[in-house]
């Protein structure tokens, strides 16, 4: 069976309905990479995925890359009971991308829902490469000469701008990475790296450089650059690491929402 698919908006975001078995045999692998790459975003409907075989799926897409402590699925809640860790998704309540502390970033992420929030709980996504791409010409040249630090400590001033010195010194431990402003992909494509964790222009006075970051930020997140998931329990959703930025809309942590996350090892430097 064929792929039915149907743009959510132009700019970004296709929804995609397939057989799963088909899905989960790797049969349109490749044209959903294809996809992936030209929209940024991917939804499944109800597509109703087990843990394992949301695994399965993921590894017809690429090399599956398991989290940092090892396991195959993360959950995804503000709930510390079911996740230790919790209070650090803090941070994913603001504009961001994934991996800025490394190199090599992942590919992407595909998030599965099981639990939902009454209120709040959306997930966004911005498409960074047609933000690149609708730039004045001298912006995007000007740009592309750019560096920027980021920090993953810089995102937890976000959600607490006056932490308890332990709790920042955890986040600093995790370090600080120089990233260009402009992401030029082997593809020839052209992304913008920007988000929470960026906070200085490498040889620009904090001041200036945070008025370009917000400008840059208000820039990619305008609507014809966004796409607000609804979510449905029994969705997924597959969004390119390299080309968009995304973030949760605020939801209470008593809520018990819960998404199920698995990752595609990156495949490409930052350069």
């Amino acid at each position: 069976m064929a792929l039915s698919t149907r743009d959510l908006k132009p700019r970004i975001a296709t929804e995609i309905r397939a057989d799963k078995a088909a899905l989960l045999s790797g049969e349109h692998a490749g044209e959903i990479r294809d996809l992936l790459e030209r929209r940024g975003v991917l939804v499944f409907p109800q597509v109703n995925f087990t843990d394992e075989e949301q695994i399965t799926f993921t590894e017809t897409l690429g090399t599956f890359a398991p989290e940092n402590s090892g396991e195959n699925i993360y959950k995804v809640t503000l709930d510390t009971g079911a996740n230790k860790l919790a209070d650090y998704l803090k941070g994913s309540l603001y504009w961001h991308i994934d991996g800025t502390m490394n190199k090599v970033p992942i590919l992407a992420s595909i998030l599965s829902a099981k639990v939902l929030s009454p209120t709040g709980g959306q997930t966004e996504f911005c498409n960074t490469y047609a933000a690149y791409d609708d730039l004045p010409e001298d912006e995007q040249n000007a740009y592309e000469q750019l560096r920027v630090l980021h920090s993953a400590w810089n995102s937890l001033l976000y959600y607490a701008p006056e932490p308890p010195l332990q709790m920042l010194e955890q986040m600093m431990a995790i370090g600080d990475s120089e990233l260009p402003l402009v992401w030029k992909h082997r593809s020839g494509r052209k992304s913008l790296v920007i988000g929470c964790t960026a906070y200085q222009l490498v040889g620009s006075s904090f001041r200036d450089s945070t008025k370009l970051l917000v400008k840059l930020r208000e820039w990619a997140t305008q609507p014809q650059f966004v796409y607000r998931h609804e979510w449905t329990v029994g969705d997924t959703v597959i969004w390119d690491n390299t080309g968009t930025m995304h973030r949760a809309i605020a939801y209470d942590p008593a809520s018990g929402r819960m998404l199920h996350r698995t990752k595609l090892e990156g495949e490409e430097a930052f350069a």
